[in-house]
């Protein structure tokens, strides 16, 4: 049976303190959780011979996340990933965001869901554990229109997997883009680079993006590309390549349209799995959304100390966000991301950890 350790964690400069949540399952997968942001600040799990190891990147200590995190395992949003200029429009209303990205607003802007305190209660699901994380975004925050309320649970499996449920109301129509920003070394976090893991995406076509990484709006074929994974292969070759996608965004950093029999389900699929030959460590990636970003850890600049006490350098990580695509508030072409009042808002993510 999963149990659940809480203690408390720090204390943001305004005096409220954080907690930090501790799922561990019979066979010894421990994730911790932290009401700052809703961050996963570690994910200890076994490799083929049993010896576990933290896969996710982070710090060891509350000042480092609250004064230099670059988005390490939190929850990201009101909208996850870029708009272009920071602009849209909906119902013939014009919004202008903070530009904290070049010309982009990125990830919910200057005080998005990853600095704020979460409210948590423990979740307990027959032999599963978790704690459900809530928060109130008041009409206007970040100009962001409508009151949100939103809730995301993190549960921990007794099969190994980390679920992550989004769900989300509002008072009045606005936009939203949820989910998780941790990073993962499945070599362990601080062990060096990503680029002999083995990535696999389920996806036929990907979203290009302009010199400022905002999508063109259109769906491009992956095949003969450095973006086709549709079957296995490492990072490396890909992340150096010459290609203008991979020349623009410094490595990989780019949106994937996640294949579907049914364009309009939304029903949970295979999006991505990662397979590092060392340790033997898996990770799947299933979700309800349309969209996964692989990030290869490019602006990861040596001048951040990790959990481990070592420096993360360019490509020692990677990042693989289920998402709706960005900038889809300005892309008509673009599955939707308006949220109006009396709708429900439901995602679903899980991260499937495995080794062989």
């Amino acid at each position: 049976m999963t149990t659940i350790f809480t203690k408390p964690y720090g204390t943001i400069r305004n005096g409220t303190s954080v907690d930090a949540y501790t799922l561990t399952n019979t066979s010894g997968t421990a994730v911790t959780i932290l009401t700052y942001g809703g961050v996963i600040a570690s994910i200890d799990v076994p490799d083929r011979d049993g010896q576990r190891a933290n896969i996710a990147l982070g710090f060891d200590n509350f000042a480092d996340y609250e004064a230099r995190s670059p988005y390490f395992g939190c929850i990201t949003g009101r909208y996850a990933n870029r708009i272009a200029y920071g602009k849209f429009s909906l119902d013939g209303v014009d919004y202008q965001l903070a530009v904290n990205n070049g010309a982009n607003h990125l990830h919910g802007g200057l005080v998005g869901f990853n600095k704020k305190v979460w409210s948590a209660r423990e979740v307990h699901t027959n032999a599963d554990a978790g704690v459900a994380l809530s928060y109130r975004s008041p009409d206007g925050e970040e100009n962001y229109p409508g009151s949100l309320d939103v809730t995301v649970t993190y549960t921990l499996t007794e099969t190994g997997s980390l679920r992550i449920d989004y769900d989300a109301t509002t008072d009045r129509a606005t936009v939203l883009n949820l989910t998780n920003h941790s990073i993962f070394n499945l070599a362990g976090e601080g062990s060096g680079t990503i680029e002999n893991h083995l990535l696999t995406v389920n996806a036929d076509y990907y979203t290009p993006v302009n010199e400022n990484l905002i999508p063109i709006g259109e769906r491009t074929p992956v095949a003969g590309t450095p973006l086709d994974f549709r079957l296995p292969k490492a990072i490396a070759p890909g992340q150096r390549s010459s290609h203008p996608q991979i020349v623009r965004a410094q490595g990989y950093d780019h949106n994937f349209v996640i294949n579907r029999p049914d364009p309009d389900d939304s029903s949970l699929v295979f999006a991505a799995r990662v397979y590092e030959p060392g340790s033997g460590r898996i990770l799947e990636v299933w979700t309800t959304e349309p969209g996964i970003q692989f990030y290869g850890g490019n602006f990861l600049d040596s001048t951040l100390v990790g959990t481990s006490g070592r420096i993360y350098r360019q490509g020692d990580g990677l990042a693989l966000e289920t998402q709706h695509f960005p900038d889809s508030p300005n892309q008509p072409n673009f599955p939707s991301t308006v949220l109006r009042p009396g709708e429900m808002f439901h995602s679903t993510t899980v991260l499937k950890f495995g080794a062989i």
